[in-house]
């Protein structure tokens, strides 16, 4: 495998770029908006700052893969590498003002995500991790809580169209009573929250696509905690996303599932 140290560098300048695109956009607050097929929303700052990190990718990586959400699969689509790219999740909340939105970037190496990063410059925060050299927040270690129970805990839950399909509502209900405490994070900060020990459960909204998931992996993991999807397989290609401190992990599935 190709050096993550050197991987990780390429994914910060990565991230660097990118916020020097977002973040300006974000501010002055004169973009264009449009709906994709899904009606889900997409500005000219989406895929500006795709193109920026794309660039890059074609440049100093031209044997690797790109799968971005805006412009589909580049590069050399069958490689051993391949970088997944969300230019700006959170987009909804991009367009309104809300500063809770980041570029997240990972690198997949024969479909393991083994880089994660998440840039969030309205926040001020970037999250990162590599396999196997653990989880950071603006360059301090992060590990998750020690939490041990649904009673104690502290959760955010994403309950959408895709859970009332398919006939989990009430469990979410359920888990919100259980629980000490919810809130609905939403997006790729729930997930962080959880890595950084901040929160214990992270529950997404069912519909979510690969590039909504694989940076969030080796951040949760190498934070010490377990993200899967909702039946508990870690599956960053599926559309559902659970995350927590592990302690919790087995029991908010049984619940799900």
């Amino acid at each position: 495998m190709n050096s993550l140290v050197n991987e990780l560098a390429l994914a910060v300048r990565l991230a660097d770029a990118a916020d020097a695109v977002s973040l300006p956009g974000y501010r002055s607050r004169n973009f264009s908006v449009e709906r994709k097929a899904d009606n889900s929303e997409v500005t000219e700052i989406d895929h500006a700052t795709e193109r920026a990190i794309s660039e890059i990718l074609a440049r100093e990586r031209p044997t690797h893969g790109i799968y971005g959400e805006e412009h589909g699969m580049s590069g050399a689509l069958n490689a051993e590498y391949q970088w997944i790219i969300d230019p700006i999740d959170g987009t909804t909340n991009f367009v309104r003002g809300v500063p809770v939105w980041g570029s997240l970037i990972a690198l997949v190496h024969n479909e393991v995500p083994v880089l994660g990063i998440v840039s969030a410059p309205a926040l001020g925060f970037r999250w990162w991790a590599t396999t196997g050299t653990g989880a950071f927040c603006n360059g301090s270690p992060i590990q998750v809580s020690a939490v041990p129970t649904i009673r104690e805990a502290h959760v955010s839950l994403t309950p959408n169209i895709g859970w009332s399909a398919v006939g989990r509502m009430s469990s979410l209900e359920q888990l919100q009573v259980d629980a000490q405490r919810t809130r609905g994070f939403g997006d790729f900060w729930q997930h962080v929250l959880v890595a950084q020990g901040a929160i214990d459960i992270a529950v997404d909204a069912i519909g979510l696509q690969p590039y909504d998931t694989a940076a969030l992996y080796p951040i949760v993991q190498e934070a010490g905690g377990r993200i899967t999807d909702r039946f508990g397989a870690s599956n960053w290609r599926a559309n559902s996303l659970v995350s927590s401190n592990n302690r919790l992990h087995d029991e908010v599935i049984a619940r799900l599932s």
